[in-house]
């Protein structure tokens, strides 16, 4: 691998590394889990770094029905990338979360609702036609006993050996994690909510 690098006050240098026994996988399975910020955001990310390498990238999105600003950078940037950008939000809400849980909307509503994306999302990784699925709070449909854990241990299982997937929302299944190439848990060390300040919008969603 050949990297370039700057030395202060001196012209740009290439400088090889010895990664020659390393190898390169056709796709992988990139999980954000943990109880802290920044999952999503962290999928937004990739998104636009998959986007700006040249991939076709599925955004799939479940739970939340609400608008978000990662809804409006995708509406807005939809025209930019035509066919290479597919999107779909389809959850319905919050499900058995107390006050916050989405009001007047079934448990079956909530599993059809979940069904219903995870099959957009199979088809996405199975098809062949994306570089790079992401699958927003899939982890917390599993939790939320919406789908079970054997339909993403199948999503991830059968995708195409050209397709990487990203998965992300809290507790991830550790029984799923060796299927996994990169898992990243995200640990909250502060967040002002404790404190009782609200979401910030631009931040918080």
């Amino acid at each position: 691998m050949t990297l370039l690098r700057k030395i202060p006050n001196h012209e740009w240098y290439y400088i090889v590394m010895a990664f020659e026994d390393f190898e390169t996988k056709k796709s992988v399975v990139v999980v954000y889990t943990g109880e802290g910020k920044g999952k999503t955001s962290a999928s937004v990310g990739l998104m636009a770094r998959a986007l700006g390498t040249g991939w076709k990238v599925a955004y799939i999105q479940f739970i939340k029905h609400w608008n978000v600003g990662e809804h409006d950078f995708i509406a807005k940037i939809q025209d930019v990338f035509g066919e290479d950008l597919k999107f779909h939000k389809g959850g319905k809400g919050f499900y058995n979360a107390g006050d916050i849980s989405a009001k007047d909307v079934s448990e079956n509503e909530h599993k059809d609702a979940a069904q219903h994306t995870y099959d957009i999302a199979y088809q996405a990784a199975t098809s062949g036609e994306f570089d790079l699925v992401i699958c927003d709070e899939i982890n917390n449909a599993m939790n939320d006993g919406l789908l079970d854990t054997a339909a993403t241990r199948k999503l991830i299982e059968d995708r195409s050996e050209k397709t990487s997937i990203c998965l992300t929302g809290r507790d991830f299944p550790e029984e799923l994690v060796p299927l996994t190439d990169i898992a990243t848990n995200m640990t909250k060390i502060k967040h002002h909510f404790d404190d009782k300040f609200l979401a910030n919008k631009g931040i918080d969603y």
